[in-house]
């Protein structure tokens, strides 16, 4: 289990029913950053073996305006977050299953902006719908590459 906060994963791992939490990794890790991102994974695939399902649910919505000054960072994290962070995370996942000829699953979820953009009076996407609408084309690219690859890996 991979989160920003390391005592909300614990916190986590607690309530679950004690069989399970032998089984609960609570490793801190910001999943929008590279180098952080392969860290985790080279411990996961040293300690644990590798990954055999990956569940991308990580995502984040910032109020500002596309058109707002000075919205540069807010912007950046959400694309950060929101895109890269799936391309990280379903990397280096699928490079673990293939050296270890793991036929397994990855999971992304996403949202119904990533359909559709929402009308909600008062509230700014900005962003947002952009981060999720390329999330659904990842999702498709993923899925034609894992074919193509000849793998029976699934997304």
């Amino acid at each position: 289990a991979l989160a920003r906060r390391e005592q909300r994963l614990n916190e986590l791992k607690d309530s679950l029913p004690a069989e399970l939490r032998e089984n609960v990794y609570p490793i801190k890790c910001d999943v929008s950053d590279e180098a952080d991102v392969i860290r985790v994974f080279r411990w996961v695939d040293e300690h644990l073996g590798g990954v055999s399902v990956l569940v991308n649910n990580a995502g984040i919505v910032r109020q500002t305006l596309l058109t707002k000054e000075d919205n540069t960072s807010d912007i950046k994290a959400v694309i950060d977050t929101n895109v890269l962070a799936v391309v990280y995370c379903v990397r280096e996942a699928y490079q673990q299953m293939m050296k270890n000829k793991v036929d397994g699953h990855v999971v992304i979820v996403n949202s119904i902006a990533g359909h559709s953009v929402p009308h909600i009076p008062g509230f700014n996407f900005n962003i947002y719908p952009a981060s999720k609408h390329a999330v659904t084309a990842m999702v498709e690219t993923y899925r034609q590459e894992f074919s193509n690859a000849g793998t029976n890996i699934k997304v």
